[in-house]
């Protein structure tokens, strides 16, 4: 396993779309059938409302895993991000970080970069959707200030007619309404 700190967390690049998309496959979308394929991942990380980040191995070590782990140039891809901004709401639509890199702290320096941008675009609020039985994923939002919202039965819909539960979470980062103007020009002195 390679050490937290060398992880480094960046902008998608298109160049990304396809490791992105079957890391979506593989760790997110199993057995439900695959949406985010590298088309729709490559339009989010175009998208101007949409922001895409991944985690990527640096330095050494990350030569020789990212010839066998993703053909992503400049190091193995460990772990990516996709949030989309509306007016007041955020919607995080996906989150993953590879098995043999997970609890290295990857997901939670992916989230809160995310989630300083959604407070620097005035964002009100982080929504989400997981599995219902996803209790690693539940643990780690609820430990990331996320609340549980409502519980919608077959949300997911899998192979052979499969439906499966999601849990909605939500972030609150501010009351929504208008952006209070906080900022005001320097005071000058008359002499």
């Amino acid at each position: 396993m390679t050490p937290p700190r060398a992880i480094s967390i960046r902008l998608a690049e298109p160049r990304d779309a396809a490791a992105v998309a079957m890391m979506s496959r593989d760790f997110v979308e199993a057995g439900l059938g695959w949406k985010y394929d590298a088309g729709r991942v490559l339009k989010a990380i175009r998208d101007r409302d949409t922001l895409a980040a991944v985690a990527c191995e640096s330095g050494k070590a990350a030569s020789a895993a990212a010839s066998t782990a993703s053909p992503v140039k400049g190091g193995a891809l460990t772990g990516f991000a996709i949030m989309e901004f509306g007016d007041e709401r955020a919607h995080l639509v996906l989150l993953a970080v590879r098995p043999s890199h997970r609890r290295l702290g990857i997901g939670q320096r992916l989230l809160e970069w995310l989630l300083e941008s959604a407070r620097t675009a005035g964002m009100a609020s982080i929504h989400l959707e997981l599995r219902a039985g996803n209790d690693a994923a539940r643990r780690f939002y609820r430990a990331m200030g996320f609340y549980e919202t409502v519980l919608v039965p077959g949300y997911y819909r899998g192979g052979e007619g499969r439906k499966e539960g999601a849990l909605r979470m939500l972030r609150v980062l501010r009351v929504p309404g208008a952006v209070a103007y906080t900022w005001r020009p320097p005071r000058t002195e008359d002499t």
